[in-house]
Formats: C-alpha cells, structure tokens, sequence
C-alpha cells in the first residue's frame, strides 16, 4: 500500500475520524472466481466487435444512436441482464441528425479529393456544388465588413489559430510509477480558485458576441459551405454547430485536417484561385429526447436490496467513427463486467445497475438527467439520493486501470484500501485523492454522492478520440479485459459491503451554487 495512503488512514484515527472501516465483503474465492472468467473467458473482443463494427456511430438523437440503443438492449438481454430498458432521460432541442453522403474535393489549382467530416447538425448542399475558396479571416465584428456582399456562393476557410509540426513524442504512452505516484499526493493546498483553475485569458462574451455575428452573417450572405481546420494526421474531427430542432437548416460546415485546409489557405495567400467541389447531404429528424440503457442484477438482501451499484459510461459518440476509444471502450467494460457476475451466478445483497448515458458529448445530458429523475431535483433529494451506494465511470479511452480518482473524499479511501487487495495483482494500486473532469461522474460528485474516474494509461487517447480514426483499432483488448475484471470486482464488494462510503462532506446541499471544485 501507498505510503500517503497508510499515512491518510492513521492520520484519521488518530483524529477519532468516524469513519466506519469497510472490510472486504468477498471471500478469496470469489476473487478467484471473477478473474477466471474475466481474464480466462472473456467476452471483451466479440463486445468490442458488437460495439463498433456492428453497432456503428452514436450521435445524440440520431437515428444511428436509436438503431444502437435497439440493438443493445437485445445484447443485455441475451446476457440474461434482469430489466433492460431504455428510459427518457431529458430533453434534446437540437433533435436528430444524421449523416447520408459526404464528398468533398479540390478541383483547382489541381484535383485531391479530401477527407472530411460534416459538422452534426450543420445543412445540406444543393446536390454537387462548386465554388471558389475564400480566406474568411475574421477576428473582430469590424472584421465582417468587408466580406459583406462578396462572399455569396463562395466557399468559407476560416483559418486555424493550430499548426502542424513534427512531434517527437510517443503516439501511445503509458503511466510510469513515478508519474502514479505523484497522482497520490494531495494537490488541494496548490489548487487554484475558480472552476477552470484561474481567470480566463479571453473576453469569452465577446467571443460568444461574434460568433452570433457570424452566424447571421452566413444566413444573409449565403455561401456555399464552411470549411474548418479541425483534426490532424490527415483525420478531420467531430463536432457540432448550433441548432435548435424546427429552425430552418443552418449553413454546410465541414471539418477538415489541419493538413488539407493549410495547403488550401497557403496557395491562396500566395495568389492561386482555389475551388472545390461539395455534396453533402445530412438528415434531420424531430427527434428531441435523450434515452439512457439500464438493467440489473437485482439485490436479495430484504435491507439493502433497494440500495444501488451504479457502474457506467456513455454509450453515445460522435458521427466520424465508430466511438471506439471514446465511449465505446467504457461501454465494452462494464457491460462485460456485468456479463462475468452474471455468468457465475453472484447475488448482490444490494443491486449492481448498468447505466449507458446518452448524451455526455453535449453535455452530460442523460447522467444529468438521471439525476433529475431519480436523485435530487429544484435543490430536493429525491427518494433515490440515500439510496445511492457508488457510481464508477469510465470514459478514458481503452488504456488500462492503474488506480482511481476518489474526488477528495477521505471517507472513500478504506473501502478502496481493502477492496484493492485482491487485484493489485492486475496492477491497480494507486488511490488518488484528487478530482479529474469532464464525464458523467461528475454530475453526482457535484452533489458530494461517492461517484469516481478510474486512472487508466492514455495510450494514444488525445490523437483519436472526436475523429474518424476512433474505431475498433483503437482499442487494446487486454487492457478493456482487465478493466472489466477489476470493475466486476468492486461492483461485488460495494455490493456486499456491510459499510457504505459516505457522501463527501466538503459538499453543501444547503448552498444554492454547487460546483464540482
């Protein structure tokens, strides 16, 4: 064990802490067990195949994400899952939007045919289109001006504020010890205020100002499409423009690599006539609703039965690829870590639910939807709130666990203390007092419930994810087998456990403004 982490524990009883110590509920045996069938029947590679290949792109409310959600439920139920279902999470108003056909190519100075992807919920082409390409250089609303009445039937380059330069660090990495142990000191005292660490650098209201300005801008002036450099390596990335379900079909947006949309940019500043050709066509659909996947291994204990395991990740993705790193990998975890319990007959005393979010890319809508319906809503605990036990989340890519985030809850720290035994043989040995962001767990950590991040190896998590490349190729198989065998592991102790880990008491209900630190 960690030295910090001895050193935290007697720290707490030396302070009379009225932390109850948790024991592993879980005999030797059933970790043997789990790890049999989580490292020696896996089911990780035929899941990974269903989730990519298969199953195909998830956007929020498309039509392909519906298709996903319809063939999941069917995959849970084979896996003898009690109670799959898909259940409204919260509204949408963008509605659905999915992609029919892209092409996109340079005709002139000399023809290339690019790779490009569509921004989500950006409009259509009037069939194959041409049009001349224009550096629409805009930093400020003066700037507008002289585009005005010049840019009609034009195509739009904005240019990238990114370069393109060799890099000499490794594509895939993974943690070194020294690194892990670093992520084991607390960093609260070296913490800066404010929720993004300090004051922003930029007028972001000014920001927002123009980009409105220019939004109208292409509504009245009428080009043909906007071209962003957004992605590298030549693999355009994803993301979405501005839409509200009903209003009239924005402007075509494309993103395309740094790479293309540079030399564009470059032969134009140094005065060639550059062209291309388009024909996109996206689909709209009126659908504005967000759905989470459930189902469970119901608790048999008559107390706590009614006391929920919640393990999960977001199953919705962007429209490049296949969502692979980004969610699909989480997806494939908990799922399987689910499909191990089951297989070898467990019966929680409490019950060990599978959540699968819609909507985390905009927002973390279906987590935070949940939320909403079952846990605290209008500044109210809900009848769900106390009987929430643990959520774990992954939402990393596919790299493996080396620990987890306990979001600075010191409470949290002897229940994991003891769980770990069993599996540090798989190599998960870190407990990290800090906070790590931007997924769903922190919609519950927000309102102090016990709700964590694992620590996992980016591998080359920062190059892929958002962009067509993030398919099945990106996943490395034996780190996703172990992650579920370690997931399956907890999820059983949490489940058994006679102790619960306390809500972290540095969050105030009672504050009207909650914040995630």
């Amino acid at each position: 064990m960690k030295r910090f982490l001895v050193s935290l524990s007697l720290l707490a009883l030396t302070l009379g802490s009225p932390v109850t110590y948790a024991q592993v509920a879980e005999s030797a045996d059933w970790a043997t067990r789990i790890k049999a069938e989580g490292l020696g029947r896996s089911q990780v590679e035929e899941l990974a195949q269903f989730m990519t290949d298969y199953v195909g792109s998830r956007l929020t409310a498309s039509l392909q994400k519906r298709r996903a959600d319809s063939l999941m439920l069917v995959k849970l139920t084979e896996i003898g899952l009690s109670n799959p279902r898909s259940a409204y999470a919260t509204e949408f108003t963008r509605g659905g939007w999915d992609v029919v056909k892209t092409y996109a190519a340079m005709t002139a100075p000399y023809y290339c045919a690019f790779s490009v992807n569509p921004r989500a919920w950006s409009g259509s082409t009037d069939g194959l289109v041409k049009g001349e390409c224009v550096v629409f250089d805009v930093q400020t609303k003066e700037d507008l001006a002289k585009y005005r009445g010049k840019v009609a039937g034009k195509i739009l380059l904005i240019p990238s504020t990114r370069t393109v330069e060799i890099n000499f660090e490794p594509l895939a990495t993974r943690y070194d010890e020294k690194e892990l142990e670093a992520l084991t000191k607390d960093d609260r005292a070296q913490a800066r205020s404010g929720r993004y660490g300090g004051r922003a650098t930029y007028d972001y209201r000014a920001m927002m100002e123009l980009r409105q300005l220019m939004t109208d801008f292409y509504k009245t002036e009428k080009p043909l499409c906007i071209v962003n450099g957004s992605g590298t390596f030549n693999v355009p990335s994803g993301s979405g423009v501005s839409y509200t379900a009903g209003d009239p079909e924005p402007i075509p947006e494309l993103n395309m690599p740094l790479e293309d949309h540079g030399r564009m940019i470059r032969l134009i500043n140094r005065g060639q006539k550059v062209e291309m050709e388009l024909e996109l066509i996206n689909r709209f659909t009126n659908d504005t609703e967000v759905h989470n996947l459930y189902a469970e291994i119901p608790g048999t204990d008559p107390k706590l039965k009614d006391e929920i395991v919640l393990i999960g990740a977001h199953y919705d993705s962007w429209h490049g690829g296949t969502g692979a790193a980004d969610n699909a990998s989480g997806g494939i975890v908990m799922v399987e870590a689910m499909r191990i319990l089951k297989e070898l007959g467990f019966k929680p005393k409490r019950t060990i639910r599978l959540a699968l979010w819609g909507g985390e890319e905009q927002g973390l809508y279906g987590s935070r939807g949940y939320l909403d319906n079952y846990l605290y809503k209008d500044g109210k605990k809900l009848p769900g709130f106390d009987k929430f036990a643990l959520y774990l989340n992954m939402d990393n890519g596919s790299g493996r666990f080396r620990g987890i985030y306990l979001e600075r809850n010191d409470g949290a720290f002897p229940f994991f203390e003891a769980w770990m035994k069993p599996i540090e043989s798989l190599g998960f040995q870190y407990l990290s007092p800090r906070t790590t962001g931007s997924t769903d767990h922190v919609t519950f950590n927000r309102l102090g419930l016990p709700s964590y991040q694992f620590i996992q190896d980016e591998l080359e998590y920062g190059r892929t994810y958002h962009t067509l490349m993030d398919t099945y190729e990106r996943l490395s198989l034996g780190d996703l087998r172990l992650n579920a065998t370690i997931v399956a592991w907890l999820a059983a102790c949490a489940a058994d456990d006679p102790g619960r880990i306390p809500n972290n008491p540095a969050i105030d209900l009672n504050r009207q403004q909650q914040r995630a630190y």
